[in-house]
């Protein structure tokens, strides 16, 4: 099978939530919402080592450039998610690692400061993995967080995924850090 043949679509909602591919042109909004959000992205580097980077536009813009080029070959599933109506970039999310003879995939995803706090991502989460489940017929979707984040595990958690175990990971720095595997099996 090869996925690039796979058609689906490159953008869905959920009820608060425009939920897409990035886009050319997407740049200056995403530089915006990592800048806003840098020192709780960086707090994190083994989760979100891009984080580590001093941001710009033009890496945004490529961010975005290659995200789209990636989801059109379904290499690689990047998502923004965005406040229905409107050009709010709330954060970002996607589907990763993807193993599709196995259909496992892996969901990410981080929210702007000014946007945290108010279940927005839970509610992409939610539906990212309902995406993966009746669009691309997951079998399995997992998401890895940080022992210490527990924001990012309550996202988990709401979202219907469950605690597998606790895993030691190396960073990409070469440090050790407990990450939490949950995931939504069907």
């Amino acid at each position: 099978m090869n996925p690039q043949n796979l058609d689906f679509p490159d953008q869905f909602e959920s009820q608060r939530l425009l939920i897409r591919c990035p886009r050319p042109g997407d740049g200056q909004r995403v530089y915006e919402a990592v800048c806003e959000t840098l020192p709780e992205l960086r707090a994190w580097p083994a989760s979100l080592p891009w984080a580590m980077f001093e941001p710009s536009v033009d890496a945004s813009e490529n961010y975005c450039r290659q995200g789209h080029e990636a989801f059109a070959a379904r290499r690689d599933l990047p998502l923004l998610l965005f406040l229905k109506g409107t050009d709010v970039l709330v954060g970002a999310s996607g589907l990763h690692r993807m193993d599709w003879l196995e259909r496992r995939f892996e969901v990410g995803y981080w929210c702007r400061r000014s946007m945290q706090g108010q279940g927005h991502i839970t509610e992409a989460v939610r539906a990212i993995a309902a995406f993966a489940e009746n669009t691309l017929a997951a079998r399995r979707v997992e998401c890895f967080t940080d022992v210490r984040n527990v924001a990012s595990r309550r996202v988990a958690e709401r979202a219907g995924f469950v605690l597998e175990s606790i895993q030691t990971r190396v960073s990409p720095q070469g440090g050790e850090n407990q990450a939490c595997v949950y995931a939504r099996v069907r």
